[in-house]
């Protein structure tokens, strides 16, 4: 089967496809913002999502399946069987697993990278030598196979450096050091095992300065739309400190970046990659994440992402109007110059993260949750996604991940927008939960 017939390629005199039933792949907060932003899309009838989570069918339209992310036989079955007209893969895993693959070749369409191109975040040493071949502004790096290589890079190189994991580690393989002891420390734990199989080869980084902005840009495979700017805080505790995290919050639009900064990042950045994928042949149907460091030199990538980003999904999702669904779907069918234009409402838009005890190491699960927010008032400011939560034997909302619930909230100004949020995490609780009270801290200042 050709790559092109595989892709479901439309016509180019065809108008897209109807887009009545679609599946989300995923339980987190990034699918559960997804498929409340293609359940409002007036195609649409029907948003399943699998495994999904305990606030899946808090949204109108949305189903769960109990079908395991990874396991593609049940999913192929699924998807038939219910007539699903687009599959969006949400994370990182089942979409370095191949997943992607192996739907298209059942005949399914599908937005997320193929195995091959997944390793833009599947392995950061592939990454890296994509963007020394593109030649796209980045770190130093070297990469070690073992302690001794590490160690040996270190002793010659006489700095601190970032030490990450070179596969996938759900976002907590990265350590920023700040000497030289704490990267020796940094680079035994990982090989003695600490982030498993995806820790088996380093790559090291030299230390960049400046802010970090997360970039995203929907891929057809052969041009890009790109969505505004957000900002994200990995490290667990206030002052951005402590271990990092898959994400503690987010805010969107990032207002560090205007137009012209944006128009530079995708000339020198984002159609670099893309065209360097072309040349290596990979049809890249889906989100090509781009996490920028701000820097005196201009901005520099310090990983790829193959996804949309969590919690930064969380925030954007709201901000987008209907035709979202649509830029998705022409993505997937390789026809993104098919598509509506990408609008987005003139708001700030904000998310906080409710963690468990524990999180990230050894997160407490279990617990009850209590909300008692009323989200049905009309065009009301706020949502609540779901990531870590599962309905017990009791029927109980309950925690089941790190990561619990992500708050979200839009107004006029920043100030406005987190005034709402953490006005309404307030009304969340469970055991031991715990959010930081300065996301949005470079900004909050300001507005």
């Amino acid at each position: 089967m050709s790559l092109k017939n595989m892709n479901h390629d439309i016509p180019p005199d065809s108008a897209l496809p109807l887009l009545k039933r679609v599946l989300i792949i995923g339980s987190g907060g990034r699918e559960n913002s997804l498929a409340w932003a293609f359940s409002r899309f007036s195609e649409v009838e029907q948003v399943y999502v699998c495994p999904g989570n305990g606030g899946t069918e808090e949204h109108p339209l949305c189903l769960r399946l109990d079908i395991d992310e990874l396991n593609s036989s049940e999913i192929i079955k699924a998807s038939k069987t219910l007539s699903i007209d687009l599959i969006v893969i949400g994370g990182e895993k089942p979409l370095a697993a191949g997943l992607a693959d192996k739907l298209r070749k059942a005949g399914l369409i599908v937005f997320g990278p193929g195995k091959e191109g997944a390793q833009l975040e599947a392995s950061k040493q592939w990454a890296k030598e994509l963007m020394v071949e593109a030649n796209i502004p980045t770190a130093k790096f070297w990469t070690a196979k073992n302690k001794a290589e590490a160690l040996a890079i270190l002793a010659k190189i006489k700095m601190p450096l970032v030490v990450k994991a070179d596969g996938l580690a759900s976002g907590k393989g990265v350590t920023v050091c700040d000497s030289l002891k704490e990267t020796e420390f940094a680079i035994n734990e990982a090989f003695e095992g600490k982030f498993g199989e995806a820790g088996t080869k380093l790559v090291l980084e030299e230390c960049l300065q400046g802010p970090e902005v997360s970039i995203f840009a929907i891929s057809d495979g052969k041009s890009l739309k790109i969505m505004p700017a957000a900002q994200d805080h990995k490290r667990l505790l206030e002052g951005d400190k402590g271990p990092n995290t898959g994400g503690m919050g987010a805010y969107a639009p990032a207002l560090i970046l205007n137009k012209e900064k944006m128009k530079e990042i995708e000339k020198t950045i984002l159609q670099p990659t893309l065209q360097t994928l072309i040349k290596r042949k990979i049809d890249f149907r889906g989100v090509i994440y781009a996490g920028l460091m701000l820097t005196n030199e201009g901005p520099k990538v310090i990983e790829y992402n193959c996804r949309f980003g969590d919690p930064e999904c969380q925030a954007l999702m709201p901000l987008m109007g209907e035709e979202i669904a649509k830029v998705i779907q022409s993505a997937a069918l390789g026809a993104l110059e098919k598509s509506p234009s990408l609008i987005y409402k003139d708001l700030k838009s904000v998310c906080l993260i409710a963690a468990s005890s524990g999180y990230p190491e050894k997160p407490r699960k279990g617990d009850s949750i209590s909300i008692e927010l009323d989200l049905n008032k009309k065009d009301l400011p706020i949502q609540i996604f779901h990531s870590g939560t599962q309905i017990n034997r009791e029927g109980e909302l309950v925690t089941s991940g790190g990561r619990v619930i992500s708050i979200v909230a839009q107004g006029s100004s920043y100030k406005e927008a987190f005034r709402l949020a953490y006005n309404a995490i307030k009304q969340v609780n469970f055991k031991g939960i715990y959010y930081r009270h300065d996301i949005g801290n470079q900004i909050r200042k300001d507005v």
